[in-house]
């Protein structure tokens, strides 16, 4: 099984993948940004702006999801923010070929509270972040049709966790 948190920079994923992977048996944290962070390692791919944009980094997140749970088993939960629709589509029919459930989880808040938090945030790339809070609100009507939506405004991460683990069965 598969525990997606989306949602955007800010709203509280890491964080929750972090109280999450205890609360959930044979539960592992796997980073779909680490797969991003490999292909910029490669000469000549073309210049995007994500590389989220990069063909192969949806199949190879896949791909590594499947390879993982085939050798490990349990439980992959995955903090990753998927802005772009038919990317998400193309993530979801990977992971339905490969016959594994899937819970998407939207963590959701405000965005006051997501640009005070992404300012609070010692990453350097958080102009980039407030860059994309307008791209998340207009991929929300679609995400929070795919997802199941956490407002995670007035609550820690610890809380979120614990509504994800018992949205999967894991109360």
């Amino acid at each position: 099984m598969i525990v997606w948190l989306n949602g955007t920079f800010g709203a509280g994923k890491t964080s929750t993948a972090n109280e999450l992977v205890p609360l959930i048996p044979g539960a592992r944290y796997f980073d779909p940004e680490q797969v991003g962070m490999m292909l910029q390692t490669v000469s000549d791919m073309p210049p995007v702006g994500d590389f989220q944009h990069w063909n192969p980094w949806r199949a190879l997140v896949v791909e590594t999801a499947v390879r993982l749970l085939d050798y490990l088993g349990g439980v992959l939960v995955m903090p990753q923010t998927v802005l772009v629709e038919e990317y998400w589509r193309e993530i979801h029919a990977g992971l339905g070929k490969a016959g594994i459930p899937l819970h998407h989880f939207v963590l959701h808040t405000d965005q006051a509270t997501l640009a005070r938090r992404i300012n609070g945030d010692s990453a350097t790339i958080s102009g980039w972040r407030l860059e994309h809070l307008p791209v998340y609100e207009d991929a929300f009507p679609w995400l929070s049709r795919e997802g199941r939506v956490v407002d995670t405004t007035e609550l820690q991460p610890a809380e979120v966790a614990r509504i994800v683990a018992a949205g999967v069965g894991h109360a």
